[in-house]
């Protein structure tokens, strides 16, 4: 994976992903860096107000953190940091 080149907001510690994250990226032909760079700048995607001001909160106390995006296939992908910030995690919602 190549190095993330924007602005971080918090650590990303141990990247994994789930086998329905990869399939799905896979299909796409999208790769991981794509969202992970989204989410580590950030840019939360597709969530609502509500989880959004969450993810403001969770920065600023250090809780998880959650993002919502689409694949060009139109595949729901998650990524999600953990509170301690030691993993983080490409899932689809199903897996959750």
């Amino acid at each position: 994976m190549s190095k993330v080149n924007t602005l971080s907001l918090f650590g990303l510690g141990q990247i994994v992903a789930t086998p329905g994250a990869l399939l799905a990226l896979e299909k796409a032909g999208q790769s991981p860096g794509e969202f992970l760079e989204r989410h580590h700048s950030g840019d939360w995607g597709n969530l609502d107000e509500h989880d959004r001001q969450e993810n403001a909160r969770s920065l600023e106390h250090g809780f998880r953190l959650l993002s919502a995006y689409k694949t060009v296939a139109g595949e729901k992908l998650w990524v999600i940091t953990e509170a301690d910030r030691s993993v983080t995690t490409l899932l689809l919602p199903s897996e959750y």
